[in-house]
């Protein structure tokens, strides 16, 4: 793990090795490296060893799994389901055990026109602003000093597409998307209300951000191109351009395919983009691979949990090809390292990855 390599990456600059992130929720392979601590090598033991620390906890985890990077987003200090309505569509079992399950509430909205009449600045309400920017700067700070061995970010989670799915769900989302003009001022409203957001983490100390929204789904847009075009990608710019003014790096992350919409990303001012293996690695690399930040892989945690050894290699072979060629790359499985991926096959993942990651 190293702060250094994560920040050159950001900033293109050389590195002896590819960074590396991963996003986590496998407790069983938690608990394996703790009772197992020899097995990532003598730099593992000797991370163990200093910080005293179980790797069940999220900081040694990411020091024996060689992160250089913290995927970390911050929407205020108070959540929306405290300040207004919101619709919760409940949760599958995703976590071990199940934790994680939860049975779906009743959808506080009754109509279409209820969501074409909403104002999400009105619904949840602006902050003071300098209280946003001190809470983000200690929220920063903390974070930060709890990873000093990566590169810990800011940003929003719920955006624009992402905050219209946590205030409607997606059954009224996609009836109140059939009018392109209401559904614009609806969205409009989102962006103000994240407007305020950038503007305050512009004035921390934090060095890389990342919007996340989920604005399509695995098999790509579902709305009209057109209207990601005229309506989104405008109001990205106008986010990101606030924290890029002075200089903070923002890297846009989106579950789905969105590679019909690479260009956009780019041209609406990211410095990077982090994604799943359905979005066209090969494209990215192609035209974007020397001047921005790519984050992600073609290793499919699908791959990972039901493939082979050899289609696992294949995949990490195949990105290799291309990443060790573009000094922004950071490895990723893109899709997440989940609660159900076989450990042994998590460690053949990474053990391979570390002995073919070295840059020339």
């Amino acid at each position: 793990m190293s702060y250094q390599i994560g920040i050159d990456t950001i900033h293109l600059r050389p590195t002896p090795r590819l960074a590396h992130t991963d996003y986590c929720s496998n407790d069983a392979l938690m608990r394996y490296l703790e009772a197992n601590p020899s097995v990532l090598g003598p730099a593992d033991q000797q991370t163990t060893a200093a910080t005293g620390v179980s790797p069940a906890l999220a900081r040694p985890f990411a020091d024996a799994w060689e992160m250089d990077f913290i995927w970390s987003i911050n929407d205020g200090p108070l959540d929306w389901s405290q300040r207004g309505r919101t619709t919760d569509m409940g949760h599958a079992d995703f976590l071990e055990g199940g934790v994680d399950r939860r049975q779906p509430k009743t959808c506080p909205f009754h109509s279409v026109e209820e969501v074409w009449a909403f104002d999400a600045v009105q619904e949840y309400g602006l902050m003071d602003f300098a209280e946003l920017v001190a809470f983000y700067e200690k929220a920063y700070h903390a974070g930060q000093a709890a990873n000093p061995n990566q590169v810990f970010t800011g940003g929003t989670y719920k955006t624009i597409v992402s905050g219209a799915i946590e205030s409607f769900g997606w059954d009224l989302l996609l009836e109140a998307a059939s009018d392109q003009p209401k559904f614009e001022k609806v969205l409009d409203s989102y962006f103000r209300l994240n407007l305020q957001k950038y503007q305050a983490w512009a004035k921390t100390s934090v060095e890389v951000l990342i919007c996340h929204d989920d604005m399509v789904w695995t098999e790509g847009p579902f709305m009209d191109p057109a209207f990601y075009r005229r309506v989104i990608f405008p109001r990205y710019a106008e986010l990101w351009k606030q924290v890029r003014s002075v200089g903070k790096k923002l890297l846009y992350c989106s579950d789905g395919n969105f590679t019909p919409f690479i260009d956009d990303v780019f041209a609406a001012g990211a410095d990077g983009i982090i994604f799943e293996p359905v979005t066209d690695l090969d494209y990215i690399c192609g035209n974007y691979g020397k001047t921005k930040v790519i984050v992600g892989s073609k290793l499919d945690c699908r791959t990972l949990t039901f493939g082979t050894r050899a289609q696992i290699q294949a995949e990490i072979d195949a990105t290799l090809k291309l990443a060790l060629n573009c000094p922004g790359f950071m490895f990723a499985v893109g899709n997440h390292i989940p609660s159900n991926l076989p450990v042994e096959n998590a460690l053949f993942y990474f053990d391979y990855l570390r002995k073919h990651w070295a840059r020339s």
